[in-house]
């Protein structure tokens, strides 16, 4: 055909499918970062490929995004990285294309940070099995094709995951959104006032709080006990002079969800300068997570930019 541009035409359907394929990389790895790296090497893969032996390009490119980050997961470097204690999955503003599907309730949890962190424990088959099934709605025939391995061990990695993760999910169950922007509310007034027994009030009596020192510690940092939890959060929240002059200036606090969950994000001008997100159960706070440090907050800070927030909860910290 006169005029037609096969290589033009080719990369317009892979930018077609970035979006899902931004999403799978995403649920696989944790990371936003790592997701695009393992997207943008599928897409030079998708161009020295004879792309006219492809009979279903999406499965194909379904195939060599997972192989990409089962081969990242696999490799000694990742597992340094991401030994227990720390790390802690990147988070994503709502709307942000790469979270993906989220008409179940299976396909939202998938992305959730409590069950992204949850999955560090499978191992890579594991995990990206439950993806593809969970997320995807991927049968097991076809996953058995994607990661060449029989349908059976496909429903026994599937059944490993399930009963792993099912066994440390967070209780409690989705929330609507005007009660967990309630809680909060409230939980912000009460660390903003200093009343740490208000705090405990709000907490679960097994709850707990992880930060990543907004990347000054090298592990994570792990509290476990409502006072202890409140303490902590109570120190966390109140604004010090120290604090202003390591952010250069004072925040503003907006709430905001990430990935699926209430949370609270800290914006100077146009920066994000950290974030806190909270699981909820039973009307109360089960989970704290703090995160600050830059390089876990590029792709939110991005999407911040774009974001038109409401009013601040707080307009300067």
């Amino acid at each position: 055909m006169d005029g037609f541009d096969a290589d033009r035409f080719d990369t317009d359907r892979f930018e077609a499918g970035r979006n899902r394929l931004a999403a799978l990389a995403y649920r696989l790895l944790g990371s936003a970062t790592d997701a695009e790296d393992a997207v943008q090497d599928a897409f030079l893969r998708w161009q020295a490929a004879d792309r006219r032996r492809i009979e279903v390009p999406e499965a194909w490119l379904t195939k060599v995004v997972t192989n990409l980050c089962l081969d990242r997961l696999r490799s000694a470097q990742a597992r340094r990285e991401r030994t227990v204690g720390a790390w802690l999955p990147e988070p994503l503003l709502a709307g942000d294309p790469m979270l993906g599907p989220a008409d179940t309730v299976e396909q939202r949890e998938s992305v959730s940070l409590a069950v992204l962190t949850l999955m560090e424990r499978l191992a890579p088959l594991e995990r990206a099995v439950y993806v593809l099934r969970e997320a995807f709605s991927y049968g097991h025939a076809e996953i058995a094709e994607l990661l060449d391995i029989s349908e059976s061990a496909s429903q026994q990695h599937l059944h490993r995951a399930r009963v792993r993760i099912a066994a440390a999910r967070p209780r409690g169950g989705e929330v609507d959104p005007a009660s967990a922007r309630r809680i909060v509310e409230e939980f912000l007034a009460a660390a903003s006032s200093g009343r740490t027994d208000r705090l405990v009030a709000l907490l679960t009596d097994d709850a707990t709080a992880i930060s990543d020192g907004a990347g000054l510690a090298k592990t994570l940092l792990r509290y476990d006990t409502p006072q202890r939890i409140a303490t902590i959060v109570r120190a966390g929240f109140k604004p010090t002079a120290a604090k202003h002059r390591l952010l250069g200036g004072s925040p503003a606090v907006h709430y905001a969800l990430v990935n699926g969950a209430p949370a609270v994000v800290f914006v100077l001008g146009d920066q994000v300068v950290g974030t806190v997100a909270f699981d909820l159960a039973d009307g109360r706070v089960a989970t704290v997570r703090g995160m600050g440090a830059a390089a876990r907050l590029g792709r939110l800070g991005e999407a911040w930019r774009r974001h038109e927030p409401d009013a601040p909860l707080i307009e300067r910290w």
